[in-house]
C-alpha cells in the first residue's frame, strides 16, 4: 500500500516470483505431468459416462454419482500403471490398503469440491466459477495425499 500505509507492493510481486518459480518447479517433474495426464483422462470417462447416462433419461444425481465412480476406477488405473507405478503395492493386503487410501482421497476431493461450491453458491458466487476453483483445490490436495500417503514408499 503506497498510500495510507506506508508500505510498498514488493512483497507481492516477490510473492508471485516464487510462486511462478514452484509452478516452473512442478512442471518440470514428469510425475506431475503424467498426473495431470491422468487426471484429465480420468475426469473425461467421468464427464462421458454422465453424458452417456443424461441422454438415455437417468436422473442427473445418479448419472454424476457413476461418473464419478468410474472416474475413480480410471484414475486409479492410470495412476498406478503411468504415475506412481514404481510405488504400488505387490503384496495383496498393501495393494487392498492402498486402493482404499486411494479412495478415501477421492472421496476428500469430492467433499472438498461440494464445500467450496456449496459456499459459494449460498454466498451468491457463481457455481461454475466454485467449481472450476474446487477443481484446483481438489486437484492439488488428493495430487498431495496420493503422492506423499497413497503411493509413499511406506505405504506398502
Amino acid at each position: 500500500m503506497l498510500l495510507g500505509g506506508g508500505t510498498d507492493n514488493m512483497g507481492e510481486g516477490s510473492d508471485a516470483m516464487a510462486l511462478l518459480r514452484t509452478v516452473v518447479s512442478r512442471l518440470s517433474d514428469v510425475r506431475f505431468i503424467r498426473y495431470i495426464l491422468a487426471s484429465v483422462g480420468a475426469l473425461a470417462v467421468d464427464f462421458g459416462i454422465f453424458l452417456l447416462m443424461l441422454s438415455s433419461g437417468t436422473q442427473a444425481a445418479l448419472a454424476s454419482v457413476f461418473g464419478y465412480m468410474f472416474g475413480i476406477l480410471a484414475h486409479w488405473l492410470l495412476s498406478s500403471r503411468a504415475v506412481f507405478q514404481d510405488n504400488v503395492a505387490h503384496e495383496a493386503r498393501a495393494r487392498t490398503k492402498q486402493k482404499a487410501l486411494f479412495v478415501i482421497s477421492a472421496m476428500v476431493g469430492l467433499v472438498l469440491t461440494a464445500a467450496i461450491v456449496g459456499i459459494a453458491d449460498a454466498s451468491g458466487i457463481d457455481a461454475r466459477l466454485a467449481k472450476l476453483v474446487a477443481i484446483v483445490v481438489s486437484f492439488a490436495v488428493t495430487y498431495l495425499l496420493r503422492a506423499k500417503v497413497v503411493f509413499s514408499s511406506k505405504a506398502q
